[in-house]
């Protein structure tokens, strides 16, 4: 049966002028009408002002009037549905419930859908290992969608089945999910970034405007602050915050970076002064966890995926907000972010593509982001989830839009990790060999913009 769904479909394109469109036969895989982003829906949504104009994003084609494209596609169908879905271990409970929901919604079919665990943050080089025997429906970190497109390891969304992928997810997402104006994945989270926890029995909320201050009252209560500063997607938010360059050149490949250039010694120096307090500890993340379960560590900069871990620990306590500033040159610098989505994306080899995508979509509408906020408190990149009351009222979730206008999409070359760990490690252990600092950060530099072999 392989392609036979979507060459049923095209040759319905051919005669509708388009290949599918809105409006689904089950209630529960449509999502309500289009509807522009609230005001006061989570920000990470919104690129900030300094970026690049990200290139208009190709929405996929919509039906004919009186076409139902589900329809289409059940009458198409012969003989059982296979499909491999790879979803995070985390979310494998869901994903199960809401696997079962879909074959519900389509009684008149009959599936064999097998589930299978892969982290969003190794679907790449799991599925770039062999593209067809890979999973049809996976999920990934939104960084991952160059190197996938350009393996063609994505089937572009070229249709709407239930609803409209680019209208109803939030801007940023949607360009998170798209190559060169191409949507090629569907919008799953949008709270793929970080932000400061905090035990607000420790610091108001004056204090944790501004890190200096932080450190100064962590010390006097005997207790750490955390960052993974030995960590490149950490240890940006000071370069950036102050005013310096990391970007991915045109080729998708190599970047350019100033993080020696004027200014980048003050950055580098701060860290130096910030860590030898002995207060801001490098820390990576399960360590982290571990801390803040035991009362060490009374703030810490993490993402979404931790706030279980702190609510537990601080209980009425636990607070979140955007990342403080910190003091760069005798300036007072707002740390920067990265900003970061989940998607799915369907495999263009399956066998069963049409289906794979109408999954795809029921994976990722309203209702499974919705149960996706309530059971694992990830953030919806769907409008309307994310503009619930429930959604609004989290901490975790709240903070994370309130950064985002400080956050930049996450796209830069392999080059950049290595080096920026390195040099993480060597400011947070305090400079242990006395490098200069300009050569230091200029060998830094050299790495980051090295030509891919």
């Amino acid at each position: 049966m392989k392609k036979k769904v979507l060459a049923t479909l095209l040759a319905t394109a051919m005669t509708v002028g388009c290949l599918a469109g809105c409006g689904g036969s089950d209630g529960a895989a449509e999502a309500p009408a289009a509807q522009e982003p609230a005001a006061e829906a989570p920000a990470a949504e919104e690129a900030p002002a300094a970026q690049e104009e990200a290139p208009a994003v190709e929405a996929p084609a919509t039906a004919a009037e009186g076409t139902d494209p589900v329809a289409n596609l059940v009458a198409a169908t012969t003989g059982t549905v296979t499909l491999k879905v790879w979803a995070s271990e985390e979310d494998q409970d869901l994903t199960n419930k809401l696997l079962d929901d879909f074959k519900a919604a389509y009684p008149d079919v009959t599936f064999d859908i097998t589930l299978g665990a892969e982290s969003e943050s190794t679907a790449k080089d799991t599925v770039l290992t062999d593209v067809e025997a890979a999973a049809d429906v996976y999920a990934f970190a939104d960084d991952q969608i160059n190197d996938l497109v350009n393996a063609g390891a994505l089937q572009e969304v070229v249709a709407n089945y239930t609803f409209d992928v680019v209208n109803e997810n939030v801007t940023g997402a949607v360009e998170a999910a798209a190559v060169d104006g191409k949507v090629y994945a569907y919008p799953m989270t949008a709270d793929n970034g970080y932000f400061m926890f905090y035990d607000s029995s420790v610091f108001s909320e004056s204090d944790v405007q501004s890190l200096e201050k932080m450190i100064e009252v962590a010390d006097a209560a005997g207790k750490k602050i955390a960052m993974d500063i030995s960590n490149g997607w950490y240890i940006y938010a000071f370069f950036q915050g102050a005013g310096l360059e990391l970007k991915l050149n045109d080729d998708g490949l190599t970047n350019t970076c100033n993080w020696n250039g004027q200014g980048g010694t003050d950055v580098a120096q701060a860290i130096l002064d910030l860590t030898a307090s002995n207060v801001l500890v490098d820390m990576g993340d399960e360590d982290m966890a571990t801390q803040i379960a035991e009362g060490n560590v009374v703030a810490c900069v993490n993402g979404t995926w931790r706030a279980e871990t702190a609510q537990t620990a601080w209980g009425e306590n636990y607070a979140a907000t955007k990342l403080p500033t910190f003091k760069a040159g005798g300036k007072d610098c707002q740390m920067s972010s990265y900003s970061g989505y989940k998607l799915i994306g369907v495999n263009p080899h399956s066998e069963n593509i049409g289906w794979a995508m109408l999954l795809a979509e029921f994976l990722t509408n309203e209702s499974a982001q919705t149960q996706r906020f309530q059971e694992r408190g990830l953030g919806p990149s769907n409008i309307a989830a994310a503009s619930s009351d429930a959604v609004q009222a989290n901490p975790a979730i709240a903070a994370l839009a309130e950064q985002a206008a400080y956050a930049t999409p996450q796209r830069v070359g392999g080059n950049f990790w290595s080096p920026a760990e390195t040099l993480g490690q060597i400011l947070a252990s305090g400079n242990p060999d006395g490098t200069d600092l300009q050569e230091l950060l200029d060998t830094t530099v050299e790495g980051i913009t090295a030509p891919v072999e």
